[in-house]
């Protein structure tokens, strides 16, 4: 009975706020007002669920515009990132979200990135769109696992991400979400109370690397997004492909 009570309330938010936000998105079609609906959404569902954010930032706002890559391992994942970054941002999210009825309108409408993995041309055509928004000022969002994780470890991660932090000159800044898979994981609808810890790292500069520094970058931000993870949670967490000093490093710019 919970869950039913959960599902409906979720869908009755999703439907009000996104109706407000599409509503609003007409006179203001920078898509800034998803954001301002989506914080008041996002909290809604997670105090009806029960669940709490905690977050931990490591370094001041950055003031420009930066690209936050984070790990994935539930739905909600967004809501505590909702709730954790500041000012307007866009996600780069799976293209099976914009066919949802009002959800997905609000997503197309914002700007939001539409990305199919299963279409190369798509995918870089995508990427292209980001690097746009970059360009224009705009923050973006990437799930570097591209999926959710199904048990809470790190799954490889993809580079288009990385090469349009370093092609863009954009920094990039590691975010490490923790508990959200006990809240509710990839293989169930079981939506459980819970604390979800978002800690949001310093973040790496981009400036001075190369096409060729990409899987450096990489390495750096898994390890930035592992350190990142609360004791409680470091349990889901993979060995790492090397120690720190196994790993290559990124010189700092002058």
């Amino acid at each position: 009975m919970r869950r039913i009570l959960l599902f409906i309330a979720i869908f009755l938010y999703t439907l009000i706020f996104g109706l407000i936000a599409i509503l609003l998105m007409i006179p203001i079609p920078n898509g800034n007002p998803l954001i301002w609906c989506a914080r008041p959404w996002a909290a809604m569902i997670l105090l009806t669920c029960g669940v709490r954010v905690r977050v931990t930032r490591n370094h001041r706002d950055l003031g420009q515009p930066a690209i936050y890559i984070t790990n994935h391992q539930s739905l909600f994942d967004v809501l505590a990132l909702i709730r954790a970054l500041p000012g307007q941002y866009r996600i780069i999210a799976k293209k099976e979200l914009f066919g949802i009825p009002v959800f997905g309108w609000a997503l197309s409408m914002a700007g939001f990135i539409k990305l199919d993995r299963a279409d190369r041309d798509q995918a870089r055509a995508s990427l292209g769109v980001a690097a746009a928004r970059v360009r224009a000022g705009r923050s973006l969002v990437v799930f570097a696992e591209g999926t959710r994780s199904p048990d809470g470890r790190l799954l490889p991660f993809k580079k288009g991400g990385f090469v349009l932090a370093i092609e863009s000159g954009t920094p990039v800044v590691p975010i490490s979400i923790s508990g959200s898979r006990a809240v509710l994981g990839r293989e169930t609808l079981d939506i459980k109370r819970g604390t979800i810890d978002v800690v949001i790292g310093a973040p790496i500069a981009t400036m001075a690397l190369t096409y060729d520094d990409r899987n450096t970058l990489i390495a750096k931000t898994r390890l930035a997004i592992e350190d990142g993870f609360t004791p409680l949670h470091a349990r889901d967490l993979l060995p790492s492909a090397g120690t720190p000093e196994q790993l290559p490093t990124i010189p700092e710019p002058e």
